[in-house]
Order: structure tokens, then C-alpha cells, then sequence
């Protein structure tokens, strides 16, 4: 019978990126999280945490890099956490509780809210607070040679979305679908001009649609 051959890795031999990430993902599954914490790491993973803060400029990009959730990520601006508030109401179309932060379309977990308003509920009212505060007038685009004057830019803001989508109830206004009768709807605010025909990104011009209709839309147009 003839013998096999097999490679092994010699000692001190330098780990290739994936196999740290590879890993890295692995750790997350066992615990059943989609973040982990160094400690964690340090008592479950393959090589030492270390290693991967070298490899790679820091924990968190580490965890950015191997597609995972953040953890215990510092100076977190306010508009990233209302972004990730948003995002959440968006893809459930309702108010989001404490325990969806656990969703995986959650950037963040509960910690960095609690540390910066002290509860779920405080920064669910900062956050309204803050998408019902008036908002700067719209700033001058460049004219083109086509085009007529902008007074708008393409992508609405944070503010101008939640007002969209809390106008329209979270639902597509077309065949009135919603994440919060069905989680397989995916919700889009999209321009009822399109804003490549000189249609502005104002709330009377914007509109919800549910995934399916914004594709037909962009097919009969």
C-alpha cells in the first residue's frame, strides 16, 4: 500500500489571513452570536486574539474583515447609532425592541445604546427627537448641461427616510406589502420622479416600495 503524504504546518509558520478570519467565524457560530468578545475568542479560538489585532489593525476590524457584528466598539457617533435604528424599523416594519438588536441587520448590539442613553427607550426618543428636528435647507447641486438646477442631492437623509417611511406606515404603496406582515418584504424609498429625469429628493416626491415593486417599477421604466 503505498504511503500518503501529508503536509503539516511548521512551527512559528505565519497563518494566512482567511484562516484567521475562518476561525474567527467559527467561534461566532459555536456561541451562536454574530459578534465575539476577545475573551471568548481567547478561551474557544484556534490562535491567540493578538495574533488577529496585528494582522489586522484591531479587534474590530478583525470582526469587520470576517463579516461580523462590532463589539464593544468605541465612539460610536449618534448618527451611526440612529442609522442602525433606522435600518432595524426599516427591515421590520415597526418600532424595533431591545431584543432585535440581536437581528443580524443590527450593526450594533444593545451595550453602545445603553452607555450612551441609558436605555433602549431613551435612545428610541432621541432618536425621534432627532428625525422631528428641522433639518437644514437643501444645499445647491451643480447645474449640468441637461439637467435644470438641483436643490437636492440623490440619496435622502436619515431625517427625510424616517419621514417617508412613517408617512407611508412602513408598507410598499403600491400593494401595500410590509415587513411587519411579512419578513420576507424588503422595503425602499424611492423617488415617484426619478431623480435622473430631474426629479428632487423631497418628501412629496419620495415614496415607499416594497423590493418587488421598485424592480418592476425600474423595468417598465
Amino acid at each position: 500500500m503505498k504511503q500518503k503524504y501529508e503536509l503539516s504546518r511548521v512551527s512559528g509558520a505565519p497563518v494566512a489571513d482567511e484562516e484567521l478570519l475562518s476561525d474567527l467565524r467559527n467561534v461566532a457560530q459555536i456561541i451562536g452570536q454574530q459578534t465575539v468578545p476577545q475573551k471568548k475568542y481567547g478561551e474557544i479560538g484556534k490562535y491567540d486574539y493578538s495574533t488577529l489585532i496585528r494582522r489586522f489593525g484591531s479587534w474590530n476590524k478583525a470582526l469587520r474583515k470576517a463579516g461580523l457584528r462590532l463589539s464593544n466598539e468605541i465612539q460610536i457617533s449618534d448618527e451611526r447609532l440612529f442609522e442602525n435604528i433606522l435600518n432595524l424599523w426599516q427591515h421590520l416594519g415597526r418600532q424595533p425592541r431591545r431584543s432585535d438588536l440581536e437581528n443580524e441587520v443590527s450593526e450594533f448590539s444593545q451595550s453602545p445604546y445603553k452607555r450612551r442613553f441609558g436605555s433602549w427607550m431613551a435612545a428610541l426618543e432621541s432618536f425621534v427627537a432627532y428625525t422631528n428636528a428641522s433639518e437644514a435647507e437643501p444645499r445647491e447641486i451643480k447645474q449640468t448641461a441637461v439637467l435644470a438646477p438641483r436643490r437636492t442631492g440623490r440619496d435622502p437623509s436619515l431625517r427625510l427616510r424616517f419621514k417617508v417611511l412613517q408617512r407611508d406606515r412602513f408598507s410598499c404603496q403600491q400593494c401595500g406589502a410590509s415587513p411587519a406582515k411579512s419578513v420576507n418584504v424588503e422595503l425602499h424609498v424611492d423617488h415617484v420622479v426619478p431623480w435622473s429625469k430631474g426629479g428632487e429628493t423631497t418628501l412629496n416626491n419620495l415614496q415607499t416600495l416594497c423590493a418587488k415593486c421598485n424592480l418592476g417599477k425600474g423595468n417598465l421604466g
